[in-house]
């Protein structure tokens, strides 16, 4: 296993040992020794998610604020852009946002530490997407930064996107910023 630094401070892309043959591959997705000495002593994962989704879909960009999570991300299937952006106030990147492509035939993982908004778009036609959080989901403390925040300069790579109506009415980060909703 790998571990490489992003452009954002904390959030780490992994790459997985993949032990390949003419029968397939196997690979180790998550052990809590490695993982807690790679992303922090104390971490502990008490949520697993899937989602499906289909080409041109975007899901994001989200975050809970009062119960933050960490989130260790995996494509099952397809290939998708996946977006991370900083939001909390006090850092020297707050605003700012890198997106990955990641896909099911490079075995990478994205550890997204609290503190950081987080999305993706499909780009095939569709994709499974896995991800192990930190803390719970809690529908009254989510936050929806509008995906298409022109201060953000996100490369989506999507021409029409499909959205939630959620996704679709999130706020600007100006909007959050002044309405304390950031960390």
């Amino acid at each position: 296993m790998d571990v490489h630094d992003t452009r954002l401070d904390g959030v780490k892309l992994i790459q997985l040992a993949v032990y390949q043959d003419a029968r397939g591959y196997f690979l180790e997705s998550f052990q809590a020794r490695r993982y807690r000495g790679l992303l922090g002593v104390g971490l502990e994962f008490v949520q697993d998610n899937s989602s499906y989704s289909t080409k041109n879909v975007i899901r994001g960009l989200h975050y809970q604020l009062r119960h933050p999570q960490g989130k260790l991300i995996r494509v099952l299937q397809g290939r998708i852009i996946d977006v991370t952006v900083d939001v909390r106030r006090d850092s020297p990147q707050f605003g700012c946002a890198q997106a990955i492509t990641m896909s099911f035939d490079d075995f990478n993982q994205l550890w997204v530490p609290p503190g950081y908004a987080h999305g993706f778009a499909v780009v095939s036609d569709t994709a499974l997407v896995d991800y192990k959080c930190t803390d719970f989901y809690v529908p009254g403390d989510e936050v929806c930064l509008r995906w298409d925040d022109p201060a953000l300069g996100i490369a989506w790579s999507v021409a029409s996107p499909l959205l939630s109506d959620k996704d679709r009415n999130g706020s600007l980060l100006s909007e959050l910023l002044a309405a304390g909703r950031v960390f």
